[in-house]
């Protein structure tokens, strides 16, 4: 027996690697298969050691502004051919920010260009960014303030970090700007196809998990619309409503328009590093898993690429998370054949956090035993 192991993190949990090694050791308790172990992302957290795992690379840890202005430690990887891979959310995610102190009106993504300019000190000049998980909703205008523009107010200022103050924007001088950035290319990791402002766009589909009440919804989608169009002024092109600009509360709008950025599904780049479609038509049982499985994942997350490919060639999916969440069984229209939790009574969510190594071998075990 060939079996296939891909699964995402289980964020928050269990990076890719540690899933994986989990449903290995159930399924050994079962059958002497071969096993292809492959991590998974999509764009999002574990994105970096995903495509350093496939690909062959290296981590460079760093520190540099916070989603709140602090200083926090971050992150990015070099993969072997040279190309810079960036998660969004280690320098700007919602993971940085605690609970108490969700504020988008606040939040910067300064960091991301810290990144971007590191990188670039270290000589890449082909970037991979992938904007899953962030705790901002500056329209990217603070990555741009890291890579040298200036964004002034009427007095000729910089106006201050967060999409709160994107109001105060009266002019974007770019003579600053790193003018690497003119020598590389950048392709945007997401799966967001949301336009930057509107009732689709980033503040209002995405600002209430950031902490935005409705009140600040409003404030935040005005000012990103003022953004786009001081952008157009600046720029001579209108960039607002292009697919995948509302992505990580904007930060997509930015890349898109300043760095001349390509969107592409996260999934799909993993799965390419990967070659991942010759591992499926290679196998028997293709096992896959995120942390929560819902009618979300259905939307370009890692489980719905992987079982989109295995269908074509009448492959068995099955998909292993923390939990299964609202809508989950649309699923079964693109190819899953069976989908479980890792849980084995009633318990909190820390609890299964916590046990979850445990939890996972023990329903792989169970899992697996339906094939032997």
């Amino acid at each position: 027996m060939r079996i296939l192991v891909a699964p995402d993190s289980y964020k928050g949990s269990l990076s890719s690697k540690e899933v994986i090694e989990a449903m290995t050791e159930g399924i050994r308790r079962v059958v002497d298969a071969e096993i292809i172990k492959v991590p998974i992302a999509d764009g999002g957290e574990g994105t970096v050691d995903a495509l350093i795992s496939l690909s062959g690379g290296k981590i460079v840890e760093t520190e540099g502004i916070g989603p709140l202005g602090n200083t926090v430690k971050s992150f990015f990887g070099i993969l072997d051919d040279g190309t810079a891979v960036i998660e969004m959310a280690a320098s700007s995610g919602l993971n940085l920010v605690p609970d108490d102190m969700r504020d988008p009106l606040v939040t910067t993504t300064y960091g991301v260009g810290q990144l971007i300019k590191k990188a670039l000190d270290e000589g890449c000049r082909r970037f991979i960014v992938g904007l899953g998980g962030s705790a901002t909703n500056d329209g990217g205008a603070g990555m741009v303030q890291a890579l040298g523009a200036k964004l002034l107010d009427e007095d000729g200022k910089d106006i201050p970090y967060g999409g709160g103050n994107l109001s105060r924007l009266k002019e974007i001088d770019i003579d600053g700007l790193d003018k690497r950035i003119y020598e590389s290319s950048f392709m945007v990791a997401s799966d967001v196809t949301n336009p930057l402002c509107g009732k689709n766009g980033a503040s209002y589909i995405y600002g209430p998990q950031k902490g935005a009440t409705p009140e600040m919804v409003e404030i935040l989608d005005n000012n990103l619309n003022h953004y786009a169009n001081v952008v157009k002024e600046t720029l001579g092109k209108d960039f607002k409503d292009t697919k995948g600009a509302g992505a990580a509360g904007g930060l997509g709008f930015s890349l898109i328009a300043f760095l001349n950025a390509k969107v592409r599904s996260g999934i799909e780049i993993v799965m390419d590093a990967a070659n991942m479609e010759e591992k499926i038509k290679s196998c028997d049982i293709v096992i896959t898993g995120e942390g929560n499985t819902d009618f979300q994942t259905a939307f370009g997350k890692a489980p719905a690429g992987i079982a989109k490919i295995a269908q074509r060639y009448g492959k068995k999916v099955i998909i292993l998370s923390g939990g299964l969440g609202y809508g989950y069984k649309e699923l079964y229209k693109i190819g899953v054949t069976a989908m479980f939790s890792i849980v084995d009574r009633p318990m909190t969510i820390d609890e299964a956090v916590h046990d979850a190594k445990r939890l996972i071998s023990d329903r792989m075990e169970d899992i697996i035993r339906l094939f032997v």
